[in-house]
């Protein structure tokens, strides 16, 4: 049996962590069989093809992917962060990727493999903030690499920061009232 092993980009993203949490990990001596080649860092992988991790003995448990990914990864274009970057001169992520439960943001990707794009108009992807109707599909075995501007702003673009805005306020002004309690006569 031939043993694979990856690059640091590659292990990052069937990890489902960045590559500098990775790089950290490397150097804590925490991945397994991992050997650095020249300036490279090769991991091989195990019977389930991902990296194995050894976890830390503080703080809480680590939440790499421990097995393959099964899931797509779903690519929106914000439009209303265009928009905002545009009037503002601000540089915010315009760019959501989504695989499983986990959303980033990131201002450029590179799609290492085959991917389609999807547009519906009539059934919108609810995953998104007002439902987006185009879309890039990725497979999961396909890298899906984040590029960020080094003087770009980071964190979620402000659509998103509104959204949770309205939400905590919705949430807020919807108190429940206790019962008042009726005395005996």
């Amino acid at each position: 049996m031939t043993v694979s092993f990856v690059s640091t980009t590659e292990a990052a993203f069937l990890l489902n962590i960045s590559t500098g949490r990775l790089r950290l990990l490397l150097n804590q001596k925490r991945v397994i069989g991992a050997k650095k080649v020249g300036r490279l860092w090769r991991m091989p992988l195990n019977h389930r093809g991902m990296p194995e991790i050894i976890a830390g003995c503080r703080g809480p448990e680590g939440t790499w992917n421990k097995f393959q990914r099964e899931a797509k990864t779903i690519i929106h274009v914000l439009r209303k962060t265009i928009d905002y970057n545009r009037d503002n001169g601000t540089s915010h992520p315009a760019v959501a990727v989504k695989v499983g439960n986990q959303k980033d943001y990131c201002h450029a990707l590179k799609i290492h493999g085959g991917c389609q794009i999807v547009y519906q108009p009539h059934q919108p992807n609810r995953s998104q903030a007002g439902g987006a109707r185009l879309w890039i599909e990725v497979e999961p075995e396909n890298i899906v690499e984040r590029v960020y501007f080094s003087d770009g702003d980071y964190g979620p673009p402000p659509e998103v920061v509104q959204q949770r805005a309205r939400f905590e306020n919705k949430k807020s002004k919807v108190k429940k009232r206790k019962p008042k309690k009726k005395g005996k006569k």
